[in-house]
Order: structure tokens, then C-alpha cells, then sequence
């Protein structure tokens, strides 16, 4: 993304000369896929692209071996899909043995459902749909177990009874990324099925989860916001809300529901203005952190750096300066960055999790530099969960095999929609005027009652 071409070849030789997986070590399914896979396979993307749009990323004498440790990496994963009888995967594998004897039968939510976008890549750049296959019967066996009175799925399950555990419905930590997944997997792929589960998704997220006036930017009554309510009932469930659902405003810009990303994110900013920082859980109601540590997460950022890109509005060149004064401020230190183990003491942690670098980075830097390739190239990019950069390709949009899933023997010829049309939601991209870009996003008076809500004011 910066266009250092040496750095990148350097460190690209570097895994293909001493990167194995033959390894007796047990990992996690979800955090391997998306964090190793993902980026494998965004690398070797960059490099075979013949339109090179980075500047020259090519490595001499290249031999796809990306994609094949890629590929090694994928079979070694296969065993945690095998022996369930819902065909959720187990949440743990070991790398040389498969599943561990003493493996749990729980998993979480997006941990078995946001494996599709990695494993649907690697499928269509192999020509083998057993990967796709496997994390796409995962996504519909939990589709599958919503309930039949909400539509909302829960945040952990029972892979071998298909049983809820968890039954927590919301968009923060254990679901996120399974509803960021339904989208991207049909934004890469074009599968219709991804975009009506998506929609239906969105649709009963607004219904249940969704509290306070109706629109964001006109009206009386509360800031809107997301809950955690039960699947079944639609209940509160507690009162608090997690970091990892700062992601979703960045989800909603992406579907063209761009003034109600507005406001969600509104709210988060004004957390950081608060701390000058996110803490894990913060608590609405006492207006107070419920979990205090911040592991320097990006689903901040990228909402940020999404919501400017759709409405090119300064504001959000001042939020992502903010974060940014606030990172050097409180979090830097010897040899990196540092998780802070509290964000009101502003304590930190010996650790700097691999996602710093690969997302609140790399969003930050793309959000200040208008000229990048990502921007200017002409390609499309989509992001990963991880922040991997993946071109939006055709070659993505055509699957070589006919067998999707048992019992959808006309799938190979359902239609492949060209336009991203998403239905059921109260507004859309067109929603906001040109003349608004350089008023504030929202306006001050409900940008005053989101800071009184968090205890700013």
C-alpha cells in the first residue's frame, strides 16, 4: 500500500525461505484463516497481478509459492470441519494432527462464519471448491439456526447439536465479522445467496437491535443505537457495548446506508474523545468502561476511513488526526505500539497485536493519502476482516465447478448480479447532498447530545 516495493519482495522471500507448517502447534481456526491465510493470499495476489498497480511488486522467478504454503495451510485447517455434525467447524486444529481429543464442541458465531472470503479465494485461484464448499455449508448450517421469532442468530453455538450457548444477539465481539462476511463474500463473488442472507440480516438487525429515533439526522428522542438483545425474544440483554462494533458503520457505508454510519460512528468518536482511546466494553448506561483495556483495535479507523471515502466530508480527516495524536500519545513506546491495559490510567501492555499494523495503520495512512493506487488505480480493492488488500477481479466471479452445495444442483446457473442493490434499509448513499460536505456530518445539536451521553459534557 505505501508502494515500498524492496520491503515487499524482502519480506515475501523471507516467508517462502522459512515459513513450514508442519508444526505441532494447535491454533485457531477463525484468527489463522483470517490473519495467515488472508494475508498469503492478498501477497500473492499483489504480486501475479499483471496491471502491478502498487508499483512493482513482482518477485523474480516467482513460483506461486504463496499460494501453495497458502494452500498447506488450508488442508491443515480441513480437519476442524470433519466430524461435526452440522458441519460448523471446531474452533481449534492442530496444525500436524488435526483436532485436539480435548477440543470444545463451542464455537463462536463469526469465528465458524467469517471463513468464506479466505477460503472462497483460495478455491477459485486453485480451481478446487472443497474450501469454499466447507466454509460455505458453515455459513448456511448457522443461517439455518436463527430463530424462527426474530431472525437473530446467537454468539456461540454447539457445533455437534446446532444448540445455542450463547444466546446473544449483536454486532459486537462473536458476531461481527459473519455479517461483514455476507456482504464481502457477494461483493467478491457475486453469489446472490450471500446478498439476500445479508439483506434479511441487516433487516432484523434493524428491527431488534436498533434503538433510539428513527433517523440520525432529523427528528427527537435518543442518538441511535445497536444492543445486545437476546436472539429469541429481542430483549435487552445488558447494557453494554463492545469496541469491535465500531466496525459496523463501515459495513453500513458499503451498502450505501450512509447517514445512519454516520451517527453510530458519531458515538464511538465521542468514547475516544472521552479517553483517547476505545476501551473493550464500555457501559451506556453508567457511562463508564465495563472492560477497560485498549489492544490499539482498528474497527474505529476503518469506519473513519470508509465514511470519508463515501462522503469526503474534512470532519473525518480531523477524527483520523485525533486517533492518530492520541496513538503517539498514549500508546507508543520502545519497539512499537502497546496495547493500553487501561484507558482511563492509560497502563500498557507488553503486546502489539498483528492487526495494528495490518489495519489501524495501514486505514490511517490510506485515509490521509488521496493519491494512493487503492484510490487512483482505476481497480477495485476490498478489504478483508484483516485489512488485506484483494482486487475485485472476474476471475473471482467465475466458480469452475457446478457442485456449490448438495441439493442446489441449478446453482451453476442462477444469476450472477452485476450491481450491488441492497434492500430494506432506510436510506441510501444519494442521501447525502453535496452541499452537506462541509457542514459537520451531523448536526451540532445531536452532536452535543451523543458527547452528554458519554459523559463528555
Amino acid at each position: 500500500v505505501m508502494g515500498n516495493s524492496s520491503e515487499f519482495q524482502k519480506a515475501v522471500k523471507l516467508v517462502i525461505d522459512t515459513v513450514s507448517f508442519d508444526k505441532d502447534s494447535t491454533v485457531q481456526v477463525f484468527e489463522a484463516t483470517i490473519r495467515v491465510l488472508g494475508s498469503l493470499l492478498s501477497a500473492h495476489i499483489i504480486i501475479t497481478d499483471t496491471k502491478q498497480p502498487f508499483g512493482d511488486m513482482t518477485i523474480k522467478d516467482y513460483d506461486n509459492e504463496l499460494l501453495h504454503l497458502a494452500h498447506d495451510l488450508a488442508v491443515r485447517l480441513l480437519p476442524a470441519f470433519e466430524n461435526t455434525k452440522t458441519g460448523i467447524p471446531y474452533p481449534r486444529v492442530n496444525l500436524k494432527k488435526g483436532v485436539p481429543p480435548d477440543s470444545h464442541n463451542e464455537t463462536c458465531t463469526a469465528g465458524a462464519g467469517s471463513l468464506l472470503v479466505e477460503f472462497g479465494i483460495l478455491s477459485r485461484l486453485l480451481g478446487d471448491s472443497t474450501f469454499e464448499w466447507v466454509a460455505r455449508r458453515a455459513v448456511k448450517a448457522l443461517w439455518s439456526l436463527r430463530s424462527n421469532n426474530t431472525g437473530l442468530l446467537g454468539n456461540v453455538v454447539n457445533i455437534q447439536t446446532g444448540h445455542w450457548v450463547g444466546k446473544q444477539s449483536g454486532l459486537g465481539a462473536g458476531s461481527d465479522s459473519f455479517y461483514e462476511y455476507l456482504l464481502k463474500s457477494y461483493i467478491l463473488f457475486g453469489e446472490k445467496e450471500d446478498l439476500e442472507m445479508f439483506n434479511a440480516a441487516y433487516q432484523n438487525i434493524q428491527n431488534h437491535l436498533r434503538r433510539g429515533r428513527e433517523a440520525c439526522n432529523e427528528g427527537e428522542g435518543d442518538p441511535p443505537l445497536y444492543v445486545n438483545v437476546n436472539m429469541y425474544t429481542g430483549q435487552l440483554m445488558n447494557t453494554w457495548i463492545d469496541s469491535l462494533q465500531a466496525f459496523f458503520p463501515g459495513l453500513q457505508v458499503l451498502i450505501g446506508d450512509v447517514e445512519d454510519a454516520i451517527c453510530l460512528h458519531a458515538f464511538y468518536y465521542a468514547i475516544w474523545k472521552r479517553y483517547g482511546a476505545l476501551p473493550e466494553r464500555y457501559n451506556w448506561q453508567l457511562q463508564a468502561p465495563d472492560v477497560p483495556f485498549y489492544p490499539l483495535r482498528p474497527e474505529l479507523v476503518e469506519s473513519t476511513y470508509l465514511l470519508y471515502q463515501a462522503t469526503k466530508n474534512p470532519f473525518y480527516l480531523h477524527v483520523g488526526m485525533d486517533i492518530l495524536q492520541s496513538l503517539e500519545k498514549y500508546t507508543k513506546a520502545k519497539c512499537g505500539y502497546a496495547t493500553l491495559h487501561h484507558v482511563e490510567e492509560k497502563t500498557k501492555e507488553d503486546r502489539m497485536e498483528s492487526f495494528f499494523l495490518s489495519e489501524t495503520c495501514k486505514y490511517l495512512y490510506l485515509l490521509f493519502d488521496e493519491e494512493n493506487p487503492v484510490h487512483k488505480s482505476g481497480n477495485k480493492f476490498m478489504f478483508t476482516t484483516e485489512g488485506h488488500v484483494v482486487s475485485v477481479d472476474e476471475r473471482f466471479r467465475n466458480s469452475l465447478w457446478e457442485d456449490i452445495l448438495p441439493g442446489e444442483e441449478d446453482s451453476a446457473q442462477k444469476s450472477k448480479p452485476t450491481e450491488l442493490k441492497a434492500a430494506n434499509f432506510s436510506s441510501n448513499c444519494n442521501r447525502v447532498p453535496d452541499e452537506r460536505r462541509y457542514l459537520l456530518p451531523l448536526k451540532s445539536n445531536y452532536m452535543r447530545q451523543i458527547d452528554r451521553m458519554v459523559g463528555l459534557i
